[in-house]
């Protein structure tokens, strides 16, 4: 049985780690290297790192921050924001990120998960998605696709863009609830089931984490493959070694280290 993954989330402004609720009210956490090498110390099975203002200043991603964590740690990470290209994604794998998230780029130019995935394989392509509760009849599911740090309305469906995100190539989802983002009252457990019925690549749930209960609720309940966590963490209110503990004394598979 494939285990269930358990990874830190780092949004990075200005080339410091930081944290808000609902995409709001940032406040400075740390140095993403350093906050790094202690989470693949502690146990991560992998880290995302989210430029979390690039796009929206249309700017492009610090290389020079991933290059320095692919120098410090031995897990696999993610890298998002300020990716404009396929030449954009290449430079960030030679970095030495594992994956690449695509999420507003993809939205403007979904022809670039297949491109990336064709030139890097389809287990380096990653669709962040950002869905919103909505009421826009264009949206079946009941959730909207939004852009650009919650900036932006699409009118796009948010299941019906990952099943064809997947098509393209998509290797791996991960579904970042904006009404569930940074309050750490647990996991939108519905738009996280809907999307991993309906594809047939892993589905990452990000938005909510607030203690271990609510990722073991999330790998029982929706279905997830993995599960993003931040603010419990960062704060020391919550360990990795804890989450995993509580995790295999529900049942949920896990790679302990300890």
């Amino acid at each position: 049985m494939l285990t269930k993954r358990v990874i830190p989330c780092l949004d990075v402004r200005k080339g410091r780690v930081t944290k808000g609720v609902k995409f709001k009210n940032n406040i400075d956490l740390g140095d993403p290297v350093e906050m790094a090498v202690a989470y693949s110390d502690g146990g991560a099975d992998e880290l995302v790192f989210y430029d979390i203002t690039a796009s929206a200043e249309r700017r492009p991603i610090d290389i020079g921050m991933v290059e320095s964590v692919a120098k410090a740690i031995r897990i696999p990470f993610a890298v998002g924001g300020g990716i404009s290209s396929v030449a954009d994604m290449e430079r960030v794998i030679l970095a030495g990120a594992e994956k690449i998230s695509v999420n507003s780029l993809a939205v403007r130019n979904p022809q670039v998960i297949a491109e990336g995935a064709k030139a890097f394989g389809a287990q380096c392509v990653v669709l962040g998605m950002d869905p919103v509760k909505s009421d826009n009849p264009k949206c079946p599911s009941g959730y909207e696709i939004t852009t650009r740090g919650f900036r932006e309305f699409t009118g796009m469906d948010a299941v019906e863009w990952a099943k064809r995100a997947a098509d393209l190539g998509a290797g791996e989802i991960v579904v970042n609830s904006v009404d569930a983002d940074g309050t750490r009252a647990g996991f939108e457990l519905t738009i996280t089931r809907l999307i991993a019925e309906a594809v047939g690549v892993p589905v990452v749930a990000s938005g909510g984490a607030g203690k271990p209960e609510h990722l073991v609720t999330v790998f029982r309940e929706a279905g997830a493959d993995a599960a993003i966590v931040a603010g419990m963490i960062h704060t020391g209110d919550c360990t990795i070694e804890r989450i995993k503990r509580e995790m295999s004394a529900a049942g949920v598979p896990t790679r302990m280290s300890w």
